[in-house]
């Protein structure tokens, strides 16, 4: 099966397939961190007829991310551009892959316009689904893909207002520091702050080190879309036998979802 994984430095959603026999190729603007000869630096929009089986794109979010769109109407430029007219180029980009004729196409993205603009994502992931001691909401747009199954859900840890992290298995209630003096703790993960917040410093690359998949999720799409069959014709999601889930409860089943994880409202909004 050939796999192009569109606006990929990093290598770890390409390898993932290969790793499992599948010619797959990653293709950024920027040259690729592994130095793999099946890297592609250069416009992924040239190559999106070459035939390929699987395309899986991760869109950059700059623009994109409802985090950063109030300075749209603030009249911020950038470089001599209005921030909003790169935000309308940036959703250009998106509908381009959406649009491309490959049968089986999944575009990840942060909590972005794209839902808005374009229409609204088939799944809402967490990375903790996957293994990885991390939160970080991302969005998935498919096309004759089935959503992801969580694999191995994280618990993480509470977060206490007095500052102090503890295990889950002593109740939200429970910090060993303030004995619960500072109110019902909440789950966090090893990337965020006591008060929920990504944790990662300002720096120059911080888009870079938050835009790399994480592992778990890239052996995610390996393991779950690598032999799925798309029905003759380009059949639509309906008739892939892809139906959309509206919460984390049909992805594990009631009875599986840890009661100590806060995790409710994690699905996709109908």
């Amino acid at each position: 099966m050939r796999v192009l994984v569109g606006c990929e430095y990093s290598g770890r959603v390409r390898e993932a397939f290969r790793a499992k026999g599948h010619d797959a190729w990653s293709c950024d603007l920027l040259e690729s961190e592994d130095g793999s000869p099946y890297h592609i630096q250069g416009d992924v929009l040239g190559i999106l007829k070459d035939g390929w089986d699987v395309g899986i794109f991760h869109p950059p979010c700059t623009y994109l991310a409802v985090s950063g769109l109030h300075w749209n109407t603030r009249g911020v430029m950038v470089n001599g551009v209005p921030r909003s007219e790169l935000t309308e180029k940036a959703l250009d980009f998106v509908r381009s892959l959406m649009d491309a004729p490959i049968p089986r196409i999944c575009i990840e993205n942060p909590v972005s316009c794209i839902s808005t603009r374009i229409r609204k994502p088939d799944q809402i992931i967490q990375p903790h689904w996957f293994g990885e001691d991390a939160s970080k909401k991302t969005c998935l747009w498919l096309k004759n893909l089935p959503p992801l199954v969580p694999t191995d859900v994280h618990p993480g840890r509470y977060g206490c207002r007095c500052g102090h992290r503890f295990d889950v298995e002593l109740g939200k209630y429970g910090c060993p520091n303030c004995c619960g003096d500072s109110g019902a703790a909440k789950v966090i993960y090893a990337n965020q702050t006591i008060g929920g917040q990504n944790n990662l410093p300002p720096s120059d690359d911080r888009w870079k080190e938050r835009s790399r998949t994480y592992p778990g999720i890239a052996q995610a799409f390996a393991d779950q879309w690598a032999g799925v069959c798309v029905p003759a014709g380009g059949a639509g999601r309906e008739e892939a036998g892809c139906k959309k889930q509206s919460s984390i409860f049909e992805l594990l089943g009631e009875d599986c979802v840890p009661q100590r994880m806060d995790v409710r409202n994690e699905g996709v909004k109908q």
